[in-house]
């Protein structure tokens, strides 16, 4: 779900009766609450009820972002802790009245609700912002237009490149997670889980075969004869003595030396 609201105040006035209701109570509260000293023992009690007396604009704001994706009782908490932020920050003497200073604060908490704690993937906060430009902008285009918009329409209208376009939708897709247990099939058979493929044990064994023609080629050549009629003429030690004329154990020496030989390299050449 997108949030494409602005941070710009919304006058007072604007609001509904029961978001403005405790205006002046409230007012009277904060100014008492600014009036005293901070280590004051009335001040925690003046806080707490200058914050229930404005919780009305708090819920008013989270239910204008309700039906995009997040429970309403999660936006009005985050909107509740961006209202506790303006009633702890707020300075009368400024001579901007509480509900101007607030909103903005609110709606901020909301939107940063939404960018960090919505998106199943992290991705940089430019995309995410990105994002939220380029669904704004095919919405208006789409109206301007009068069909959907291509990449360059979007990235003119944003004043942005086209790789930069490209990149913010290749972003969005992190937006939202599809669970692998998703079924794929017509009869529900099969998931998307199943699609994808496992480890292939074939790479790793084509790898040695390329690395082996090198470190074969480090070895004499008497020890490159005995591993051949080893391993590729499947001869035994016995057979491969007669053959080269040296006795069976001398073999077995050679045959050993020559693999330790053949697993440093090989060791070697992955590192």
């Amino acid at each position: 779900m997108t949030v494409t609201e602005t941070t710009s105040t919304t006058p007072a006035e604007t609001l509904p009766a029961a978001a403005t209701a405790p205006v002046d109570s409230a007012a009277e509260l904060l100014n008492a609450m600014a009036a005293m000293p901070a280590g004051h023992p009335s001040r925690a009690s003046l806080r707490d009820r200058a914050i229930e007396a404005w919780l009305p604009l708090a819920r008013h704001l989270a239910h204008r972002y309700s039906g995009r994706g997040e429970p309403t009782d999660d936006l009005v908490q985050t909107a509740t802790v961006g209202l506790i932020k303006a009633v702890d920050k707020f300075d009368p003497e400024r001579g901007v009245d509480f509900a101007g200073y607030a909103i903005p604060t609110i709606i901020g908490e909301i939107k940063r609700h939404f960018r960090d704690r919505t998106w199943s993937v992290r991705v940089p906060r430019r995309l995410q912002e990105l994002r939220l430009a380029i669904t704004e902008a095919n919405s208006t285009l789409t109206h301007s237009l009068g069909r959907s918009p291509t990449v360059a329409d979007v990235a003119a209208h944003l004043g942005v490149t086209e790789e930069d376009v490209l990149e913010g939708l290749e972003g969005a897709r992190a937006y939202n997670a599809t669970s692998l247990s998703t079924p794929i099939s017509a009869d529900g058979t099969t998931e998307l889980g199943d699609t994808l493929g496992g480890e292939d044990s074939e790479f790793e064994l084509a790898e040695t075969r390329v690395a082996l023609g090198p470190a074969l080629a480090t070895l004499d050549e008497r020890e490159q004869k005995i591993l051949t009629l080893r391993f590729y003429g499947n001869l035994t030690q016995s057979q491969i003595a007669d053959q080269i004329g040296i006795s069976q154990m001398h073999v077995s020496r050679l045959l050993t030396k020559a693999l330790t030989k053949l697993r440093g390299q090989l060791a070697s050449d992955t590192l």
